[in-house]
Order: C-alpha cells, then structure tokens, then sequence
C-alpha cells in the first residue's frame, strides 16, 4: 500500500504526509536505522532543501553483482542524482538488494526529474524504496521499486565532487 506518491498526494497532500509519518513511526523498529532516519528527516521531504532528491536529474545507475565470502552473488544498486539546485549530487547505495523493477516505459530523453518516493516494508521486512520520475510529454513517468536490507545516504557538494 502506497501512503505518500502521486495518487496519494493527489488526494489530500496533508493526510497522506500524516498518514505516512505515522507508518514510519509505528514500524520503526523493524526499520533499519539508516532508512528510517532518512525518511523521517524533515528536510528528506523540504523541496527548498538541496539535499532533497525532489527534482533530481538521474545521472547514473549501477547494479551490481559481486560474490560474498561464500561465493554466493549479492546484488547491490547505486544511484546518484544531480541535485535539483544543480549544488551537488545526490547518492543512494542500497548495499543488498533482494528484488527491484525499474520500468521507464519511455526514456529517450532520460527519465525525466525525481518526483516523489516512498519507504515502505516488506512482507519479509526488508525495506522497499518506491520512487516515481516525472512524466515526459505522452508517455507514462518512470518507477522504481527495490527491495533491500537498507538505503544509506549521501549528499555529496559540487566543491568537493567532478564538475558536470
């Protein structure tokens, strides 16, 4: 169940914002400490911070397939986002990742800007980041939903990263 993207939102912005606060807190336990923390930041959800993946532009993806101590491959997505002030990157490492789907029924001129996300838990309470990318002119936005053991964060300044 969706408690805070676009249908949600479309309905009443106020109650889902609530709505999905409450979520968070009442499982706060089960969520990894990382994840929880970020989405329940105050200035996770400020569109006027500019660590906020809000308007975020997609810059690169990276899936991963590595062998762990026992040989067994564990898949693990990056992603990192030109912040929406264009100030710095925005980074997240889902460091174990158990399912994802990404579908961008178009994206011949990218996928367009991060619009709103989620974080829910799953049945097996791992915690899935649902994310929606804004639409492009007659084409249905992009969406992402992984699954992962946590989310960890990084706010990466433009000083200190590659210029663009």
């Amino acid at each position: 169940m969706a408690y805070y993207l676009s249908s949600e939102r479309n309905e009443d912005l106020i109650r889902s914002y609530r709505r999905y606060q409450k979520y968070l807190h009442d499982h706060e336990r089960e969520f990894p400490p990382s994840a929880f923390s970020l989405a329940t930041s105050e200035w996770y959800q400020d569109a006027n911070d500019h660590r906020c993946p809000h308007d975020g532009w997609l810059e690169n993806l990276i899936i991963s397939e590595t062998p762990d101590s026992n040989r067994k491959r564990v898949t693990s997505i990056r992603t990192r986002l030109w912040a929406a002030y264009h100030d710095g990157y925005i980074e997240f490492l889902y460091p174990n990742v158990f399912t994802y789907l990404i579908e961008s029924p178009f994206c011949g001129s990218a996928v367009g800007d991060w619009l709103y996300d989620e974080f829910r838990l799953s049945d097996s309470g791992h915690v899935i980041h649902e994310i929606e990318w804004s639409a492009w002119p007659n084409s249905k936005g992009s969406r992402w939903i992984i699954e992962a053991s946590d989310v960890q964060f990084m706010w990466i300044p433009q000083s200190i990263s590659a210029p663009h």
